[in-house]
């Protein structure tokens, strides 16, 4: 499957009824370790979620005869579906017994599993709650280093700490789909170094109209269908 920077044609992110919808539906799970008294920092939340889509897509189990290969071509296949949910005590040890993979950021920690048919999710992911998930930043965000990949939020859209986590891997994704082998190569080897800011809203217009990878969402949850959630901004693709 192809990426579409610009969410056109048959992008897995339009709104429209697309070819991808005739094809069994998948959701891809990410769940966030949200402890009462220790909660992660919002920006870091979404910068370790981004993270574990990349790492999720280029694991040797996601690619070739890999065990997770095939249901992440069918995942692909159809509309990109993630789904975010949060999980704190015995809740996440039950998703850490689960296959996955946990990424873990300064204050963050993201476990993202093998996609699941959308009305099949296993019962330790099902009976976690999905909305209302939100965060703070204690401190505001230092300016990102525009010399590594940003992935920059729509100022104008107020969306949860889940959303805005599905949103920023939407983002990542289509990054990773559009990076030659080497340059993916090279931003794994890395450790997918990445930031996740909130563009200024005077920049906004010229971030989407750059040709960059674009996030419309299908407008399932929280926001309208066909609104610019993400532009995903990495150095290779400018």
């Amino acid at each position: 499957m192809s990426p579409d920077s610009t969410a056109t044609g048959d992008s897995p992110f339009r709104s429209e009824r697309t070819a991808r919808d005739e094809a069994p539906q998948f959701v891809l799970p990410l769940v966030v370790r949200i402890e009462k008294a220790a909660p992660p920092a919002r920006t870091d939340a979404l910068e370790t979620a981004a993270r574990a889509v990349l790492v999720m897509l280029s694991d040797e189990r996601s690619l070739g005869d890999g065990e997770w290969a095939q249901v992440m071509r069918e995942w692909q296949d159809a509309r990109i579906r993630k789904v975010v949910r949060r999980a704190r005590g015995a809740e996440w040890r039950r998703a850490e017994g689960l296959d996955g993979i946990t990424v873990t950021g300064k204050s963050a920690e993201v476990r993202v599993f093998p996609p699941v048919p959308l009305d099949g999710w296993p019962k330790e992911l099902a009976r976690l709650q999905v909305s209302g998930t939100d965060l703070d930043d204690p401190e505001a965000p230092v300016p990102a280093d525009t010399a590594q990949p940003v992935l920059w939020l729509n100022p104008e859209l107020d969306m949860s700490a889940g959303k805005a986590m599905a949103q920023v891997g939407h983002g990542a994704q289509l990054a990773w789909w559009e990076l030659s082998d080497e340059e993916r190569a090279a931003w794994r080897e890395a450790g997918f170094p990445l930031a996740v800011r909130t563009a200024e809203r005077g920049r906004w217009a010229e971030l989407t109209g750059g040709g960059l990878p674009l996030v419309r969402d299908a407008g399932f949850t929280e926001i309208a269908p066909g609104s610019c959630t993400v532009v995903a901004d990495h150095p290779a693709l400018r």
